[in-house]
């Protein structure tokens, strides 16, 4: 079967209080004392933007269960590392708390703060990216091209960031809104084949806004560095079963535009403003309203859209083995909701957003 695997960002944060600290450093310096720090296949911890971020890899996975397991490894080895450092890692996707964060020493960091100013110093999310390998870039192109109805409901099932500097955002998943600050992220155009993509590279590097690829921050694109397509819009997760979900229904979504292009089905035609207008509202419902369905662009429940999701992916699920095992996350997901809704549930019960931070320390957060 086709391989997946999972990038995660976790805060780190003061065990007493919540609070993001600049500690990535020394939690890093542990994991290497530990041998737990990236590896080729991109397993393990390494830094991300800001020195209160944590990044994990899995390595390559063909079967669920063996991502299910691969996820909660690595979390456990992060939080480990964290808490020789004297840190917590927590899987929110936003600080409840308020925060400066601190730019990780790079050069390249450096330049970016240069260039972007506050889109730089405020940036601290953490999301959850899910790489699934491909056999050319070709069929990469010709998924990127089919998957883009369908990745915004992503962003509903694993909405994790209802705060944003001591603030009620209004949002389920408010780190979709802040990562749009960035010039080259979010939805885009078809590209028709890789020349196309690849004329979209050049051009974007050619202005001169972006340092390099890598800041390539669309919803989804051909990775630099492995055989696979990335997809980008998920929030960390709360709960390892909500990215096994995730990654779960990429599989699948990418399996199935393979079939499409296979069988010479074109990409679906849909303009970048309606995907915009369906990331927005996907962002600020999450599973508990109405998103964009779409089969027809109209609002619908949050569960039905979900449901059509899965439909759409069936045979492709069927295939893998994975259909019982996805609809019984997303079920669970509709259930309980994503980790937003316990977040907000927290602070309803407690007026702190202290507790809402340490509430998602480990063995409250199913790690």
């Amino acid at each position: 079967m086709r391989s997946v695997g999972v990038e995660e960002e976790f805060l780190l944060v003061d065990p007493e209080t919540g609070a993001p600290v600049a500690m990535s450093g020394a939690v890093l310096a542990e994991a290497e004392r530990a041998g737990e720090v990236e590896d080729e296949q991109g397993a393990g911890l390494t830094k991300e933007l800001q020195r209160e971020q944590l990044e994990t890899g899995t390595r390559p996975c063909t079967e669920l269960d063996q991502l299910a397991h691969e996820l909660r490894a690595v979390r456990s080895e992060a939080i480990a590392a964290a808490a020789d450092a004297g840190a917590g890692l927590v899987p929110l996707a936003t600080s409840p708390l308020p925060v400066e964060p601190t730019l990780t020493p790079s050069r390249r960091y450096y330049e970016m703060a240069r260039r972007f100013g506050l889109t730089v110093s405020e940036q601290l999310t953490c999301g959850c990216h899910v790489h699934v390998a491909i056999d050319s870039p070709e069929q990469g192109v010709a998924v990127l091209d089919r998957i883009r109805p369908w990745l915004a409901p992503l962003i509903a099932v694993s909405a994790n960031s209802p705060f944003w500097q001591g603030e009620q955002s209004g949002y389920a998943s408010f780190r979709s809104q802040v990562w749009t600050r960035w010039p080259s992220s979010g939805v885009y155009e078809a590209f028709g084949s890789v020349q196309g993509y690849q004329e979209f590279v050049d051009t974007a590097l050619a202005t001169d806004t972006l340092l390099d690829e890598g800041m390539l921050y669309l919803d989804a694109r051909l990775s630099r560095t492995h055989p696979t397509v990335e997809i980008r819009v998920a929030d960390v997760c709360r709960d390892p079963d909500d990215a096994v979900l995730v990654a779960g229904l990429v599989r699948a979504l990418v399996e199935t535009a393979i079939d499409e292009w296979e069988a010479g089905t074109p990409p679906r035609a849909v303009r970048t403003e309606v995907l915009r207008l369906a990331t927005w509202r996907a962002g600020r419902d999450g599973v508990d309203g109405v998103l964009l369905d779409p089969r027809d662009w109209r609002p619908a429940p949050a569960a039905v859209v979900l449901g059509a999701l899965v439909e759409h992916v069936t045979p492709a699920l069927e295939r893998t083995g994975d259909l019982v095992t996805v609809r019984e996350l997303l079920q669970a997901v509709l259930d309980r909701g994503p980790g937003a809704t316990r977040q907000r549930a927290v602070f309803a019960r407690t007026d702190s957003l202290a507790k809402v931070a340490l509430d998602a320390l480990p063995g409250v957060a199913g790690t």
